[in-house]
């Protein structure tokens, strides 16, 4: 157990908000207009994580912004039909904010979509730093969101822990030196995580009062 941790820092897609079904549909509109059958369900998931320009740069480097137009278009119009809530949630952020704990968000999304995200699943006032695409140079693993957003909150990496669904979000998290967290919810899978070994993985996001003795 870990009382030592005043601040958390969590990813979005994947760890606060169910996202999923909406990443995913997006990939796969977006894909059947540059590479009709080509690509199924399965075949979009090692897209979820990186940057959609690291992505869509791999599969066709000239149509890029053309892409992430066409994405960003869907994804806006189809986001509050098909992003959902975990389970858990909403009920940990609130202990954590009233407990006194420094939280933040650090996400690859752009800001806008990232709030419409937090306001949908009504997140939104526990969080005192959001750092989006829009904010860095670089993104996780990179350590720079991290660090900026602990920066941000007046706090030290020592002090801080990374929740996070995917290996970008324990590689960041450790690449800036927090503790972290994977969540065995994620979409890659428990096993895929626990190969980077993080500090902890959470069956369901209350397991964080545990971990922090709240």
């Amino acid at each position: 157990m870990n009382n030592s941790i005043k601040t958390v820092l969590f990813d979005l897609d994947g760890t606060l908000i169910d996202t999923n079904d909406l990443i995913i549909s997006s990939y796969l509109h977006t894909l059947d207009q540059y590479f009709p059958n080509q690509f199924k369900r399965e075949d979009v998931l090692p897209f979820m994580g990186p940057s959609l320009h690291e992505v869509f740069d791999k599969l066709n480097p000239e149509k890029t912004e053309e892409m992430i137009l066409a994405y960003r278009t869907f994804n806006k119009v189809n986001h509050d039909l098909l992003v959902k809530e975990f389970e858990g949630v909403y009920d940990t952020v609130k202990i954590l904010k009233e407990k006194g704990y420094k939280l933040g968000v650090v996400t690859t999304k752009k800001l806008d979509v990232a709030q419409m995200g937090l306001n949908l699943a009504k997140l939104t006032p526990f969080f005192e730093v959001v750092i989006a695409i829009d904010h860095v140079n670089k993104i996780k693993p990179d350590p720079e969101p991290i660090l900026k957003a602990l920066k941000l909150l007046d706090a030290t990496p020592e002090e801080a822990l990374m929740v996070g669904d995917n290996y970008h979000d324990i590689l960041g998290g450790q690449n800036a030196g927090t503790k972290t967290a994977g969540v065995a919810w994620s979409l890659k899978g428990r096993e895929t995580l626990e190969q980077y070994k993080p500090d902890y993985i959470l069956e369901k996001m209350t397991d964080l009062l545990t971990i922090l003795e709240v």
